[in-house]
């Protein structure tokens, strides 16, 4: 009994913590939201337009746990359109300084700002002209006071009961690095296709590959004019297993599309000698080979149709089936 109790103990002082530890970073979180209606956020939206105007890098750096949050800004920036790379102060005082240049912007965090290990970076970017964006905590600190824009966070808690561990600081500097990043992503216009030129692999690439990348293209295509028996477009049909062929006209152009389903409808004894015009379904649904086909799967399921007749104008250039889709990964 007395170890059924320890245990209940024991969990309810873990949930206790949890707790503790949310609702402490949840005021810090709330902190920084309310410093942004003061000079953090003049200075952070100073900061979007200097990475934005640099013809170099954003060159991120700091030590312990604001360098693991580093890797992870820098990380965030160079997927979203920003170039950007870690420098680990350690190693730039033995040669890897000579990663930066005059234009690069430095982007350094320390939350007391007197890391020692950063000295020497700090040293380099005055000496050399180049910009440094400084995240701290504390505003009259060495690094502080050097930086050309001083992103001074507020005063927090750390969740930590001790007061020593990370907790609370390394989270707002966490969200600092990602409301800079998501600017600049706004800031540069970034689509979705190229967000997929740093993302191919895995889950992610696949939701964001284009039709033009999955679709079964010309003129490897079932087709049929308009003016052709349903005998032919059956023909058509049944050597491309897309269950369906797309009508053109006499100059090529889209006019229609011969489904299994149309076929279904329009069955009788007689249909092998109808007109392809007589069965089709006249403009169908298509799409563009740039659109996202992650996008063009929601309007299949939407429309509840299985294919897409891909155009550039009127002119057919593939076929895009809910299979193929399916078999990319695509969900």
């Amino acid at each position: 009994m007395s170890a059924v109790l320890r245990h209940g103990t024991d969990a309810a002082r873990i949930r206790e913590t949890i707790a503790r530890t949310i609702a402490i970073e949840q005021e810090g979180m709330a902190a920084l939201a309310a410093a942004l209606d003061g000079p953090l956020g003049e200075e952070l939206a100073r900061a979007v337009e200097t990475v934005f105007s640099a013809e170099g890098r954003v060159v991120v750096t700091g030590m312990g746990k604001s360098g693991h949050v580093g890797r992870k800004i820098a990380a965030t920036l160079a997927s979203t359109g920003t170039p950007a790379l870690f420098l680990h102060p350690a190693e730039a005082s033995h040669g890897d300084l000579g990663m930066l240049t005059a234009a690069d912007v430095v982007l350094a965090l320390s939350w007391s700002g007197g890391t020692v290990e950063l000295r020497d970076i700090v040293h380099y970017s005055r000496r050399f002209g180049v910009r440094l964006i400084a995240v701290t905590g504390r505003a009259e600190s060495a690094l502080g006071r050097a930086a050309d824009i001083p992103l001074i966070l507020p005063a927090v808690t750390e969740a930590c009961p001790h007061g020593l561990a990370p907790t609370t600081s390394t989270l707002i500097q966490m969200a600092i690095g990602d409301a800079l990043a998501m600017a600049l992503l706004e800031r540069r216009g970034f689509t979705p296709a190229e967000f997929h030129r740093f993302h191919p692999g895995g889950k992610l690439g696949a939701q964001l590959l284009s039709v033009g990348e999955v679709m079964k293209r010309a003129p490897d295509l079932p087709m049929v004019r308009e003016d052709a028996s349903m005998g032919e477009a059956i023909i058509a049909m049944t050597g491309h297993s897309l269950g369906c062929a797309i009508v053109t006209d006499a100059a090529g152009d889209v006019v229609g599309i011969i489904t299994d389903g149309d076929l279904r409808r329009h069955m009788h004894p007689g249909i092998m000698a109808e007109r392809v015009d007589a069965v089709m379904t006249r403009a169908p649904r298509h799409t563009v080979p740039e659109q996202i086909a992650s996008a063009a799967l929601a309007e299949m399921n939407a429309r509840r149709i299985n294919v897409l007749v891909v155009q550039e104008g009127r002119r057919p250039v593939g076929l895009l089936h809910v299979q193929q889709l399916l078999s990319a990964g695509i969900v």
